[in-house]
């Protein structure tokens, strides 16, 4: 951070346009050249000109404002959700809220429902989760058994649902459930990727 903070914009007032007194001359073995005579034939200097674009989080927040059908994949076991899900739950029931957008949860798992023992603890953690971002009404889907990877199957419900934003934990990834890279080939919308 120290280095950062050493990078703050200079006001164009204390820009200087003559040469610093150390690089106002230099010669080399065949000639000599002077900053200053160089300068006097590309004419006069009047500092240091900046226009102000919009920033890339402006740009981000523009693109957020769009988003109106959010999908949260529940890919771990854990009946009590993991903390990367929680923090996705979390995190889409808060862009949801603020963006007015819908939730469509689908819960992924490559054994069937029978022999998942806390199914039902899961889901009342799922809503309870939601509920406390503020969300009491969402779509929920099951893809449990079906044997297909879990980014095809996000794919597809993205697809299928017209999903504008999938929120993931890195976690997801970090675990093996979801395959990096064929996240761009598979997801048709983009990706929110959180942090563990």
């Amino acid at each position: 951070m120290a280095f950062a903070s050493s990078l703050l914009p200079v006001p164009a007032s204390r820009v200087c346009a003559s040469p610093a007194p150390e690089l106002a001359a230099f010669s080399t073995a065949k000639k000599s050249v002077s900053l200053a005579a160089a300068s006097r034939r590309r004419g006069p200097r009047h500092g240091v000109r900046a226009e102000v674009n919009e920033s890339g989080s402006a740009l981000a927040v523009d693109a957020l404002s769009q988003v109106k059908h959010v999908l949260l994949p529940v890919l771990d076991r854990n009946p009590y959700l993991s903390e990367g899900t929680r923090q996705a739950a979390a995190t889409t029931a808060s862009l949801a809220k603020k963006y007015g957008a819908d939730i469509t949860v689908v819960v992924i798992d490559d054994k069937p429902k029978e022999s998942v023992p806390d199914h039902d603890t899961q889901m009342s953690s799922i809503r309870w989760h939601l509920s406390e971002g503020g969300f009491s009404e969402f779509k929920l889907m099951e893809r449990l058994g079906e044997g297909q990877k879990p980014t095809a199957i996000i794919g597809e419900v993205a697809d299928e649902w017209n999903l504008d934003l999938v929120v993931l934990s890195m976690e997801a990834i970090h675990s093996k459930h979801v395959d990096g890279n064929l996240l761009a080939e598979f997801i048709p919308c983009p990706v929110l990727l959180l942090p563990l």
